[in-house]
């Protein structure tokens, strides 16, 4: 098969739609397909407005097009509904091209916090933007409830998440025990992660922070009592989830939390809002706790939270399980007589 795959979030950012998205471009090819990335650094581009250290892309229909059809690709997919997954989508609406998308990010919920505008309007936007897919693609049951009560009218389909259990696992403990119990938060440092909930836990122990973001230096300000490692990667981030106590996810917005998984892989029991992402995923008390109160949901994990049932639970996401969804979910680019297209879903 050749994919062509259009995305606005690619690296070198980091966060979790660019992991699951670059881990499974690197899945695919492991299985033998070409896909080809259409991604920001292949056109002009200038600072978003809510993110100014990211880059948006200004792609023209004419460069578009030069990469669609040099690629000829099998099946299209939209990963973002920013300017590159807006022109893609342009260009297969006009050539009458089938497609399908997935949503990663609750864009009307971060313009709302931001810039103040309605969430009615966010979500029409989502719905003009998803209604031609062929599918589209999400990563819980709860998620598809949420499309559904937005108005989507589309087919729905599963595309999970994985993760490695290659990198991530228990390992021996080498941060100081004098801070224990570590609660650590890993993720971007910006508003629409609810980071105050965070720093205002109550309790004993440390709290470890990994990760950067626009807030970062005045985080760093404000909470003298807290250790920022920054951003890790590979080897040192795993090692970081594995010497904490209980991993914090204070994200009321997050689609998923590869986060959580990475942490339970680990071995680390998370703590967490009642809400879509870690309830889909969570199985207290053992693996973490849920609750209104975050420091409640701090000592719930704490208390019964155990390492094998932990990672336990994460050796069921599985990435080459799940990039065997999303391609399942794919479909022909057209529909002739001679052809068959596939239709099938990936639930």
């Amino acid at each position: 098969m050749r994919l062509l795959l259009a995305t606005d979030a690619w690296l070198p950012q980091v966060n979790g739609v660019v992991r699951t998205l670059s881990t499974t471009v690197r899945e695919l090819q492991r299985f033998g397909h070409a896909v080809r990335v259409v991604h920001p650094a292949l056109f002009p581009n200038v600072s978003s407005i809510v993110y100014p250290e990211i880059r948006l892309a200004l792609p023209s229909m004419r460069r578009v097009a030069a990469i669609v059809r040099g690629f000829a690709p099998d099946a299209i997919h939209m990963a973002t509904e920013g300017p590159i997954g807006n022109q893609v989508r342009r260009y297969c609406v006009v050539h009458a091209l089938r497609f399908t998308t997935s949503y990663h990010t609750r864009f009307p919920e971060y313009l709302n916090a931001y810039l103040g505008l309605p969430l009615s309007w966010g979500h029409a936007a989502l719905r003009w933007f998803h209604r031609p897919a062929e599918a589209v693609m999400v990563s819980t049951p709860t998620l598809e409830q949420e499309l559904r009560t937005y108005g989507f009218r589309n087919r729905i389909v599963r595309w999970s998440r994985g993760v490695d259990m290659d990198l991530f696992h228990p390992r021996e403990r080498a941060f100081p025990e004098a801070h224990r119990p570590i609660a650590m938060y890993v993720g971007r440092l910006s508003r629409e992660k609810n980071l105050d909930a965070f720093f205002a836990l109550k309790g004993q122990g440390t709290r470890y922070v990994v990760g950067d973001g626009p807030l970062r230096r005045e985080l760093e300000r404000r909470h003298r009592d807290v250790v920022f490692l920054g951003s890790l990667s590979g080897e040192a981030l795993a090692t970081a989830y594995a010497n904490a106590d209980v991993v914090v996810f204070p994200s009321r917005t997050d689609t998923f939390g590869l986060v959580i998984l990475e942490a339970l892989a680990s071995g680390v029991p998370v703590a967490a809002y009642p809400v879509p992402g870690p309830s889909d995923i969570l199985e207290p008390p053992q693996t973490g706790a849920l609750h209104e109160d975050l420091s409640i949901a701090v000592e719930l994990a704490l208390r019964f939270g155990d390492a094998q049932a932990c990672a336990a639970l994460a050796r069921r996401y599985d990435w080459g399980r799940t990039t065997r969804q999303f391609a399942g979910n794919l479909v022909a680019v057209r529909c002739t007589r001679d052809a068959v297209c596939p239709a099938s879903g990936g639930r």
